[in-house]
């Protein structure tokens, strides 16, 4: 079996994913909520996900939510991120390890579907050929300046459409299968190893 890594994300027209200092406000304005949305949702994509692998940035960004959003596991890929808060300690752990290590490890313990978030976690994930399905809304904004998607990745990804839609709101939703992604097959002495019982101290 393979494990599978995918993007899922609103961006401004113009490709940011935050304001230069890491504002997301303007994704979260109540006109974009009037209308019934198109195309993939948020809670139909989560409900596939096993893991969700983000960046240090992001995940200091989360913290400042009033509420921990997600129910499936984390991942915070970071050398320097502080230490996970104790109301967070068994949903949340910090790897410093690379896209390929970190993916190898999560299929020997039994993982599916990745959600790789964060611009730089997604341009490094991008880079080494991780990255299988890529969906993206454009909102009706044009930021002009803020951090982006994909940056300057240095690798030529071609993309094959999947499905576009729009929706009242001026959403406009494309998900793309990555041609040429690498197929990383969970081993079956991870398989095996991921369905015994873990033991508890």
């Amino acid at each position: 079996m393979t494990i599978k890594c995918s993007v899922y994300c609103g961006t401004s027209l113009d490709g940011f994913i935050a304001r230069q200092d890491g504002d997301i406000e303007w994704l979260q304005r109540p006109e974009y909520a009037t209308s019934e949305e198109t195309g993939l949702s948020y809670d139909a994509f989560i409900a596939s996900v096993d893991t969700l692998v983000m960046g240090r940035h992001t995940f200091e960004k989360v913290l400042t939510f009033k509420e921990w959003p997600y129910e499936v596991p984390v991942v915070v890929l970071s050398t320097t991120a502080r230490e996970v808060p104790t109301h967070l300690k068994r949903k949340v752990r910090v790897a410093a390890s690379s896209p390929e290590d970190i993916v190898k490890q999560l299929a020997a313990e039994g993982k599916r579907h990745l959600y790789v978030d964060g611009g730089i976690t997604i341009q490094r994930f991008l880079q080494a050929r991780l990255i299988h399905e890529i969906t993206v809304t454009f909102l009706p904004v044009v930021l002009g300046a803020g951090i982006p998607l994909f940056g300057s990745t240095g690798v030529e990804t071609r993309l094959k459409l999947l499905e576009a839609t729009s929706s009242g709101n001026g959403f406009v939703q494309v998900r793309y299968a990555v041609e040429n992604a690498a197929q990383q097959t969970v081993p079956a002495e991870g398989l095996a190893a991921a369905s015994r019982p873990q033991a508890r101290g």
